[in-house]
């Protein structure tokens, strides 16, 4: 297993390098100059030149690589060129906030996702199968943004349930904390939750059909035990896959989400940072997300051996 997991952090670190390589190529072809929203209205060229030399814009792209990939390995992700505060403790004071967001709604989504899904299954053909279906599409087909506007409109604004944007800290106040955060994990989570429904069912029709199934049947085991037990844990191996690359997503991907909710979050960090040509906040932020998807999938590659015995004995 030890080998397994070696081999996997190998593969990982030259995708990283590329990955670093890819974002800091892009960020330079993005239009506009930092130093010139710097420098305000007045722009003496004594100070464009200062702030060049100071953020080191001058040095051909390649050594600003260099510099940049060397002091990332070492923790510091340079300085953002509107707040001139690291870049290092902005993705570490937004971070908390979109995982937060994004363990609750991967959390709504299992919930409802994976019992749909095999229900569905177990079900095939039948009322529950084509309502599970159509849930699933529905929930695939509709704009999280409109279902979050319409979320505010009716529980916020007309029931007053619960608070329509904000984020509480979770350590500061739990029941807070969740009271603001639950409708925009509920948005994120119901899209999610159709993809591992449809995904859950279709792995659990595969297994369904297999001899060991029919064998389990056919000793006299409760169909509880068949499904839950035997069948769905060898079917679990897709469906962990699929859960943490959406989680990674959720990470980078939950900017509409939290700008309709006002969440200072992951999304409104690099919304700022793209709108204000802060490079050194959107280098570091794309870099940090591009290593969270690495991650997950190496999580997701160690849960394999846990979930499938025989990968155990690979060499």
């Amino acid at each position: 297993m030890l080998n397994f997991v070696l081999r996997r952090l190998v593969i990982a670190i030259p995708t990283i390098i590329l990955i670093s390589i890819f974002v800091f190529t892009l960020q330079k072809l993005l239009p506009g100059d930092p130093v010139l929203a710097m420098a305000g209205e007045e722009r003496d060229p004594e100070v464009l030149e200062y702030l060049r030399n100071k953020y080191r814009l001058n040095d051909p792209i390649f050594i600003q690589y260099i510099n940049w990939i060397g002091n990332a390995v070492a923790g510091d992700l340079g300085i953002s060129l509107r707040t001139n505060q690291p870049v290092f403790e902005l993705i570490m004071e937004k971070l908390p906030v979109t995982v937060q967001l994004a363990i609750m709604a991967i959390f709504i989504a299992l919930v409802i996702g994976i019992p749909t899904g095999i229900l569905s299954a177990v079900k095939k053909g039948s009322v529950i199968d084509y309502c599970a279906n159509v849930i699933a599409l529905s929930g695939l087909s509709i704009p999280n943004f409109w279902l979050g506007i319409m979320l505010i409109l009716l529980v916020s604004v007309k029931w007053q349930l619960l608070p329509a944007s904000g984020y509480v800290p979770f350590f500061d106040d739990p029941l807070a904390s969740i009271s603001v955060m639950i409708m925009p994990a509920f948005v994120l989570g119901t899209a999610i939750a159709a993809t591992l429904m449809r995904h859950t069912r279709s792995a659990m029709l595969d297994v369904l059909k297999s001899d060991y199934i029919r064998t389990a049947r056919a000793k006299g085991l409760k169909e509880r035990t068949v499904i839950l037990k035997h069948a769905f844990r060898n079917a679990a191996t897709p469906i962990v896959t699929l859960t943490a690359l959406l989680f990674g997503e959720l990470i980078a991907g939950a900017v509409l989400t939290e700008q309709i909710f006002t969440i200072p979050g992951f999304g409104k960090l690099i919304v700022d940072a793209v709108f204000n040509r802060d490079y050194a906040v959107v280098q570091g932020v794309v870099l940090v997300t591009a290593v969270g998807f690495i991650l997950m999938n190496l999580v997701a590659d160690i849960a394999y051996v846990f979930l499938n015995p025989r990968l155990r004995s690979l060499p």
